[in-house]
């Protein structure tokens, strides 16, 4: 094989590998973007309706494009939002660490258009905005809760602007009530918990807001609870 054809093989091998990496990256890519239209409730064809109206929108945002006072200007339009951890660990399909980014939840009091909420991103030199179907399993998206092959963020680190509450999107399963009542149990023994209100003030203080909801609907449950461990402490003391 001469050295021109030995060259020509080189470069068509390159070229065809080249391609393949480009078919993986576009899948990728591709699955990403199923993966937060499926957390959001969406479909392909939902998503392209702008003109469908929806109170609840959700949108990216790039640290390194937005204003410095992007958070007050979210702030300012009086919208009830929730922001994500900084996704800054984020991957592509080559291993390539993704440009930081938040992903946020906005909230309008009624059905609001495409094209009112996409005057807030453009201020924000955001990405245009997608309509949600799911509040909640958008929010889960913004830990990967749902996709433990990505990064797992600290739900800590997410931010709420104007009210915002979660437990206002969802109604838990007995199971998962009856889940955090175990964790909140645990709670109480593990602090010596002797008093109702202060289980009530740590979970508002540390913002638990499901465990505040499910500590607040089973007042009977959990002072009862509490009551007896407090009087059982006392009488192991007098023996």
């Amino acid at each position: 094989m001469s050295p021109q054809e030995k060259a020509e093989k080189m470069r068509v091998a390159k070229a065809v590998k080249q391609a393949e990496r480009a078919d993986s990256k576009m899948v990728a890519e591709r699955k990403e973007a199923a993966e937060e239209q499926k957390a959001a409730g969406q479909t392909k064809k939902q998503g392209s309706k702008k003109a469908k109206k929806k109170r609840n929108w959700a949108f990216v945002l790039y640290p390194e494009s937005a204003p410095q006072d992007w958070l007050e200007l979210l702030q300012k339009t009086g919208l009830s939002c929730a922001v994500s951890p900084l996704h800054d660990k984020d991957v592509d399909a080559d291993g390539e660490v993704k440009k930081p980014h938040y992903h946020v939840i906005a909230c309008y009091s009624g059905p609001t258009s495409f094209d009112v909420v996409k005057q807030i991103t453009d201020g924000l030199n955001a990405p245009i905005p997608q309509a949600l179907e799911q509040v909640r399993g958008y929010y889960r998206y913004f830990t990967h809760k749902d996709n433990p092959d990505k990064h797992q963020y600290d739900e800590k680190d997410i931010l709420t602007v104007n009210g915002f509450n979660i437990a206002d999107f969802v109604e838990l399963s007995k199971s998962e009530v009856n889940t955090i009542k175990r964790m909140l149990q645990e709670l109480i023994r593990q602090n010596d918990i002797t008093e109702y209100c202060t289980l009530m003030d740590y979970l508002q203080d540390t913002e638990q807001h499901f465990e505040y909801d499910v500590a607040g609907s089973n007042t009977i449950f959990f002072s009862t609870y509490i009551s007896s461990r407090r009087n059982m402490a006392k009488e192991a003391r007098r023996t």
